[in-house]
């Protein structure tokens, strides 16, 4: 049994004369990678110590969706869903080619339905598998469902104080941007297919039935998506003593030759040594928020207000790594998404799944359409900045869209039924509304006659329900966020009827993937390619096992957790009977 110890005390560290704190394992960052790396680091009799930069806890996986992409899972082959490792490998080698090693792809599918049993039989976190196809499902191995897989919902009630204290949902993830639903939910409240008149009752009655919270807090109790995640994992934490260390920034890492030995570490404004016996675990972000770096690495994308990611990824874990000589890979890459910057809000809002409905598109500042709307998010945002790459990361986007669509769907911030002045003063800055598109054209500043060939041209390829440029509604992700009771295609309809309306949007992203090079067991490896003893690198803090590509929805939570467990069981030593750590999980494998 472990036993849970008082929440300001660290989990079982103790003081030296050479360092302020001594610990088996310190971990860096608190979102879902760093969490499940300190629940397993935990579960193998290793003292743990665990910091995070700011005063709340969840990182950018608590404001996600809290999704993971797993191929091969057991949840989804016990549903039915036919799935294997083989093929989980063969997709994601025909996405990211030869910029990944063999060893570390081969690590991440043998691994991710491991981690997911591991945390399912040992801890609070649940998951199933949803029907959500693969980006790319028309590549070798792809698929079109179940290797994503949701997290249940969580009350909570359970996480106490704690509930305050953890980062919250992302507005973009939210009905009306305050209301927490379920994907399931979501679903046909955004298409307005059968039965959504009875699921918005159904959300609504739900967050303001809550009247207790209601009168303290516009928080949800009713916590889902990447909250029921982290409010999970939070609560797994606890019931093994861990605590959190909060306003707890990394510095620098020391290195004893070729072994980092511990951690300089600013807590409060004081300056202490931290002693890491058997590992540094950094899952400190990317370093999209950091104006030097993405202006640097990012050009095509150097505003990092054009980032959905949280304020505090600013690449603390990366510098830190390079200064003792760590390797980088892909560092000009990241997990892209178009996005809407509100002013006022401390981060971009993601435009996930609205680009997808008929009546709307995307231009440029020439007036013409780069992208297939309907594409990944990370498809299209990166469409966008090779439209503009080599003029020196201008933006100029705007999507559009006209009075039928601005009925019946949302985008973004601007959400049906509720009128144009009921919006904040940030919305309705960015929100363009004219009676002809000559007056639009003028407003946003592109070409009209260019502006109107282009609306002209899509009208006419709607009517038919055949995209003549970029092929939108051609295939079963695109289709995922249509509209089925639009025909002869779901995802086109054209743009006919004033007032014609406009918003600036941008090549942003969810978050960086490149980052610091590392093995199949998540250690960081040198310029020279040799481990660094003692250092491991998951989540955004380390270059992707995907390389540049974006298979599936929650490939970054998936590979994060995968490589957090991963991590830990190294730390601990990888060689020792794993039957002493986990008999049931041997079991298993025997």
């Amino acid at each position: 049994m472990i036993n849970k110890v008082d929440e300001d005390d660290a989990h079982m560290v103790s003081a030296a004369s050479d360092w302020d704190v001594v610990t088996d394992v310190l971990v860096v960052g608190t979102g879902a990678g760093g969490l499940t790396a300190a629940i397993v680091a935990a579960d193998q009799r290793l003292r743990v110590m665990l910091i995070e930069k700011s005063d709340q806890f969840g990182g950018t996986s608590a404001t996600s969706g809290g999704v993971v992409w797993i191929p091969a899972s057991r949840a989804a082959q016990e549903a039915g869903h036919s799935d294997s490792a083989d093929e989980g490998l063969a997709y994601i080698k025909a996405l990211a080619g030869d910029e990944v090693a063999d060893a570390r792809m081969r690590a991440f599918v043998a691994a991710g339905p491991e981690m997911l049993d591991y945390l399912g039989r040992t801890t609070e976190v649940r998951y199933v598998p949803i029907p959500y196809p693969d980006y790319h499902a028309e590549l070798p191995g792809g698929k079109m469902g179940w290797r994503s897989l949701e997290p249940l919902t969580l009350d909570g009630r359970r996480l106490g104080a704690d509930l305050k204290r953890m980062r919250p949902t992302h507005p973009a993830g939210m009905l009306f941007g305050k209301m927490a639903w379920t994907a399931a939910e979501a679903a046909p409240l955004i298409t307005r297919s059968k039965g959504w008149i009875a699921m918005l009752a159904k959300v609504i009655l739900r967050y303001y039935g809550d009247i207790p919270q209601r009168l303290r807090s516009p928080r949800n109790r009713f916590l889902t998506t990447g909250t029921a995640l982290i409010g999970r994992l939070k609560l797994s934490l606890d019931q093994r003593g861990v605590a959190i260390h909060y306003r707890s920034r990394l510095i620098d890492l020391v290195r004893d030759g070729q072994r980092v030995i511990g951690a300089e570490i600013e807590q409060d404004g004081k300056r202490l040594r931290v002693r890491a016996e058997r590992s540094v675990i950094l899952a400190s972000g990317g370093f999209e928020r950091d104006p030097a770096l993405r202006a640097h690495h990012l050009p095509s994308s150097p505003n990092p207000e054009w980032s959905g990611a949280q304020e505090n990824n600013v690449g603390d874990g990366l510098m830190a790594a390079t200064r003792i000589g760590a390797a980088t890979e892909r560092l000009d890459s990241a997990w892209w998404t178009p996005t809407i910057k509100v002013p006022g809000e401390d981060r971009a809002r993601p435009v996930i799944y609205e680009r997808s409905l008929p009546g709307s598109i995307i231009v440029n500042r020439h007036g013409r359409r780069v992208t297939n709307e309907s594409a990944s998010y990370h498809v299209a945002a990166g469409d966008m900045q090779a439209s503009v790459r080599g003029e020196g990361g201008q933006g100029g986007f705007h999507i559009l869209f006209d009075a039928t669509f601005r009925k019946k769907y949302p985008m973004g911030p601007v959400i049906p039924f509720v009128p144009d002045s009921f919006f904040s003063k940030g919305v309705r800055s960015i929100l363009v509304k004219t009676r002809d598109w000559d007056r639009l054209a003028a407003r946003i500043g592109v070409p009209a006659d260019a502006l109107k060939a282009t609306v002209e041209r899509f009208n006419q390829d709607a009517v038919r329900g055949v995209d003549s440029e970029f092929g939108r509604g051609g295939n079963g992700y695109d289709r995922l966020f249509g509209d089925p009771r639009v025909t002869p295609n779901p995802n086109l309809a054209p743009l006919l009827k004033a007032p014609f309306y406009a918003m600036p949007i941008n090549p942003g992203d969810l978050g960086t993937n490149g980052g610091l090079s590392v093995d199949e067991h998540a250690r960081v490896l040198d310029t020279a390619g040799y481990p660094i003893e003692g250092l491991y690198a998951i989540g955004n803090c380390a270059a992707s096992v995907m390389g540049r590509s974006y298979p599936g929805a929650g490939a970054t939570l998936g590979q994060a957790m995968t490589f957090g467990y991963v991590a830990a069981r190294h730390s601990a030593g990888r060689h020792q009977a794993d039957e002493a750590i986990d008999p049931a999980l041997h079991a298993a494998r025997a």
